[in-house]
């Protein structure tokens, strides 16, 4: 157990980002699968842009390696597309 006032705080911040970096991880997935289910092309890049922008925020706030959130950007985008060109 930390013994100095500043490491308990430092647990209290941690599990305090560690929530909210879960919550926000647990939403893009949830939109990402909310994407694939989708098969209207208009609806789809309505998604495709939230759940871009989600995925960069994730990234720029290291919860998710920025190559990740590029592929996964980068497939889901072919998706969209792919629902376009049928």
């Amino acid at each position: 157990m930390a013994n100095h006032k500043s490491a308990l705080k430092r647990i209290r911040a941690n599990e305090t980002k560690r929530l909210r970096n879960r919550y926000q991880h647990k939403t893009t997935r949830t939109y990402i699968r909310k994407l694939r289910d989708t098969s209207d092309p208009e609806a789809a890049r309505e998604v495709y842009k939230t759940v871009s922008s989600m995925l960069d925020r994730l990234a720029k706030k290291n919860v998710i390696h920025k190559n990740k959130a590029n592929n996964q950007k980068s497939k889901l985008d072919k998706y969209v597309k792919s629902l376009s060109a049928a």
